[in-house]
């Protein structure tokens, strides 16, 4: 019996864990078993995320000076992070733009009942205000602040915290750039270290996956329960009137993922984009199960590598990279969100507002930590620049979650194709 199990893939396993997360939350929801979820279901999917988090500082460090300290020289360092960075930001912008012409032909804020809104904000008033907050205090920040961010003062203290990856990318990138441009036998000894280092970070990465159908069992039937509360039928009221934009949000997701990807995988990778998906598929599900880009990194890299023949030394490169700046999910959802509410308050925005909106998201996604609900956090910073109050957040967190999901899946399949087509690159240049 144990014999079978072990055969049944991940993603089955994974995919059994979500089913059953989300028939429990449904039962939950209608027996009186949501207190019962929050105490004894939701904590086994705090611990799932938490040991996901604990080893992504760990992965990304080891991972990216391993994977620059493979390479042969500066100059394939050069090439690679100019080729990552340039199509990821171009990935990013499409997906901004197919998020804004949705929004502006649809209107979803049109369909918007008026008498929600004075009982949404009451209901999120105290999220809003810690978000503006955090917002406030960065306002006197010099317009290239992101720049000055991204180096770190104590890299012990950056990487104590998962919401600094980038000051840990900057670091990882300073320290294998030091490694590949001194001689080979001074650095010999660093090098099998971090090759052990980074074994031991994929074993650990292997121990914690056992755990992930429980994980995503439990933090489905807590997002279930958290939505609905104990009346489903006020609930179901409430997710109607948000309905469309959600549609929208969830159309553009379908066409950055069914359409603009498969696109950009028919000309850089020439690799079949079903194959692509059925590689990616495992990471998929973790990705929805988390909402976390960053905790599903090890699966990530993990199935581009073992599935789609990715090499080691461009996956431990782009993929933590694509984790902290590629949000192309979270862009669109940003762009959608910032027209919708708009659109409620009855704001006419200008084609100079939307260009606005375009550049402050794709910065926003950049500064974005790869965690559950950073994206909201980040669209009070496109909001304010284009003058939409701060208060129309609270029209969304309701249904946020669910797209969380959805666009964070988004992310990582981008994230993933990104480095196949990089590898594709790289695996010409040598050939050269």
């Amino acid at each position: 019996m144990n014999l079978k199990l072990k055969k049944i893939p991940l993603s089955v396993k994974i995919l059994v864990g979500m089913l059953l997360g989300v028939s429990f939350g449904l039962i939950a929801i209608n027996t009186g078993l949501v207190e019962f979820t929050s105490n004894w279901i939701s904590p086994f999917g705090t611990v799932f995320i938490k040991l996901l988090k604990l080893i992504a500082i760990p992965l990304i460090l080891v991972s990216l000076i391993k994977g620059i300290s493979d390479l042969k020289d500066k100059a394939s360092l050069s090439k690679m992070g100019f080729s990552t960075i340039a199509l990821y930001m171009l990935t990013t912008v499409i997906a901004i733009s197919i998020g804004l012409s949705l929004a502006y032909l649809i209107k979803p804020g049109d369909y918007f009942p008026k008498d929600k809104q004075e009982a949404l904000f009451e209901k999120y008033s105290e999220s809003i205000s810690e978000g503006q907050n955090m917002v406030a205090s960065s306002e006197s920040d010099s317009p290239i602040q992101f720049f000055v961010d991204i180096v770190p003062e104590n890299i012990f203290f950056s990487a104590s915290n998962n919401t600094m990856m980038l000051q840990v990318i900057f670091f990882s990138i300073l320290f294998g750039l030091a490694i590949i441009t001194l001689p080979r036998d001074k650095t010999k000894a660093v090098r099998k270290f971090v090759n052990s280092l980074n074994d031991i970070v994929l074993r650990i990465i292997e121990i914690i996956m056992k755990f992930a159908p429980i994980g995503v069992f439990a933090l489905l039937a807590s997002v279930i329960t958290d939505v609905a509360g104990e009346n489903p039928a006020d609930s179901a009221a409430l997710f109607g009137a948000l309905g469309m934009y959600a549609l929208v949000v969830i159309v553009g997701l379908l066409g950055v993922g069914a359409i603009i990807y498969p696109i950009f995988a028919a000309l850089f990778s020439k690799m079949s984009y079903f194959k692509f998906l059925k590689g990616i598929f495992p990471a998929q599900l973790l990705a929805f199960s988390t909402s976390s880009s960053a905790a599903t990194l090890p699966v990530t890299k993990k199935c581009v590598d073992e599935n789609l023949g990715v090499d080691d030394e461009v996956s431990s490169f782009v993929l933590p990279i694509g984790a902290t700046i590629n949000m192309d999910g979270t862009s669109l959802y940003q762009a959608v969100a910032a027209v919708f509410i708009a659109q409620v308050f009855g704001i006419d925005l200008s084609f100079n507002d939307m260009l606005t909106i375009v550049l402050t998201a794709t910065l926003a996604s950049i500064g974005s930590a790869a965690v559950p609900g950073a994206g909201m956090i980040m669209l009070l910073i496109v909001l304010a620049s284009v003058n939409i109050p701060a208060e129309g957040l609270a029209l969304i967190f309701a249904i946020d979650r669910p797209l969380d999901m959805l666009r964070t899946t988004v992310n990582v399949t981008g994230d993933s194709l990104i480095s196949v087509i990089i590898n594709k690159f790289v695996s010409k240049q040598k050939k050269i």
